[in-house]
């Protein structure tokens, strides 16, 4: 969702910074870079044990995160270019959508309505599931509530992390890397940005695939 369909990671540096600052710690771009995709834990106990920080302090940093999130996306956040065309058109195709986030879901609920974004089939959250990205869990639960094998879904995705749950799900996915470089594989391709993304794209390359 972030830096995919959503463009929260400004916002995302900002909220860490702030954070960050408030722990003493610098953050930057790198420190970024490396949480990327979550789970946020990771994020919470990243800034927990560089602040010399019980690693258990990482929880509640993790919803001091979400929370202030909660409060800047929600008021506004701008939709990555051709997110919502991309959802249209696939819905006018018949086509079922999923979202799949390692954000809880008053947070993916929270940035969804403030880039408006609608018309999905159904939504998987990273509090939905036992296990979150890098696992397959959410993958999986999409699919079944969509009432599809994951085999037979096409995963978009912009982080390492997201790209490794997507793979492992048995799905195709299609990599559209945002702050850290995704190489082509085996059911993996890469492509440069969602504009160039459409419904017949998405079914000549899982065609192509199989």
């Amino acid at each position: 969702m972030d830096g995919l369909l959503v463009d929260s990671e400004p916002e995302w540096l900002l909220t860490e910074e702030e954070i960050a600052g408030e722990l003493g710690l610098s953050w930057d771009e790198s420190d970024q870079a490396y949480c990327l995709g979550g789970p946020l834990l990771k994020v919470g106990q990243y800034m927990a044990t560089r602040a010399g920080l019980a690693l258990a302090e990482g929880a509640r940093i993790e919803q001091d995160l979400v929370s202030r999130m909660v409060v800047r996306v929600g008021g506004g956040v701008r939709a990555m270019p051709g997110a919502k065309e991309l959802i249209a058109e696939l819905r006018s195709a018949g086509i079922p959508i999923a979202l799949v986030s390692a954000s809880p879901r008053r947070l993916v609920d929270a940035a969804i309505s403030g880039a408006g974004l609608h018309g999905f089939h159904t939504i998987v959250a990273g509090d939905e599931v036992p296990r979150t990205k890098p696992f397959p869990d959410p993958y999986l639960e999409a699919a079944r509530r969509l009432g599809v094998s994951a085999t037979d879904c096409v995963v978009l995705e912009d982080s390492a992390t997201g790209v490794a749950a997507g793979v492992a799900s048995g799905a195709m996915v299609i990599a559209i890397p945002h702050l850290v470089p995704i190489a082509p594989a085996a059911r993996l391709l890469v492509e440069t940005t969602l504009t160039n993304i459409s419904s017949q794209y998405l079914t000549d390359c899982f065609i192509e695939q199989i």
